[in-house]
């Protein structure tokens, strides 16, 4: 097990990203920000954090309850009133993004309704695409072998991401 970002790496990284999703959205009164169940859920509130304490925009966190091995097997449900998304400006997060398999079907949930924008944000991108999705923000982008494995571990004192 290879540790790939400390603590203070992802928190930095993290504060980089909100700090980035500002520029995409400073004009907005209003955002709203997905998180991929677990690890994606977890990033997602760290980030409306920043955003919350460093602009006047409101923001919504929501999550986004997705079966991750196959998706398809069941709904993708969302912990928001999914007519509150109309014409918003949506953020989709998750911690680690490989073939694109699970935020491909979190955006197909959430294109059911007119949407203004949706930014993709990761923490990790590994970079081996299946699915027609990219990352629009990223935290770090990696190599890796497909027979890798790429777990971010969040705690209040001991965050990391490492290469399994």
């Amino acid at each position: 097990m290879q540790v790939i970002l400390n603590h203070q790496q992802i928190h930095q990284k993290i504060t980089r990203l909100g700090h980035e999703l500002l520029e995409n959205c400073f004009e907005e009164n209003k955002i709203f920000i997905g998180g991929i169940q677990g690890n994606g859920f977890e990033l997602a509130k760290k980030i409306a954090a920043i955003i919350s304490q460093n602009s006047d925009i409101s923001v919504n966190h929501f999550e986004i309850k997705i079966n991750k091995t196959e998706p398809w097997k069941q709904e993708v449900e969302l912990t928001i009133e999914e007519n509150k998304l109309k014409k918003g400006f949506i953020i989709l997060v998750d911690d680690v993004i490989n073939s694109g398999k699970t935020m491909q079907y979190a955006l197909i949930k959430l294109l059911e309704r007119p949407t203004k924008t949706i930014r993709t944000v990761v923490l990790v991108d590994r970079k081996h695409r299946r699915y027609p999705v990219k990352a629009d923000i990223v935290g770090l982008s990696l190599s890796t072998t497909l027979k890798d494995r790429v777990e971010v571990v969040f705690g209040a004192k001991d965050s990391k991401a490492f290469l399994a």
